[in-house]
């Protein structure tokens, strides 16, 4: 094989948009031939946001220094009253200013 051209990572790309189609279409047509979804389905599409934001932000916060750390709470207590771009900036612009002035 070439260099810059792997089977294996030809396969699993291919694996994973194929997985990909299928849950995307396969919730489509199920969630098409339910009359109703159920309390424990609707709940647990409630949870989706919620899960996917957590595991985002968490490894950054265990993981990043006292700047992450900062930026992501900061983030926190301006989302609390803010629309989410501005809490976006409020916590980029804060680490921004910390790793610039090297105070992490």
């Amino acid at each position: 094989m070439s260099e810059f051209f792997h089977l294996q990572t030809l396969i699993i790309i291919v694996a994973g948009a194929v997985a990909t189609y299928l849950t995307r279409v396969g919730g489509y047509v199920l969630m098409t031939r339910m009359k109703s979804i159920p309390p424990r389905v609707e709940a647990g599409l409630n949870a989706v946001p919620v899960a996917v934001l957590t595991t985002l932000v968490a490894p950054a916060f265990f993981e990043g220094g006292y700047d992450v750390k900062l930026g992501l709470i900061v983030a926190l207590i301006v989302g609390l009253r803010f629309p989410g771009l501005i809490m976006l900036f409020a916590g980029w612009a804060l680490v921004v200013a910390l790793r610039h002035f090297q105070l992490s």
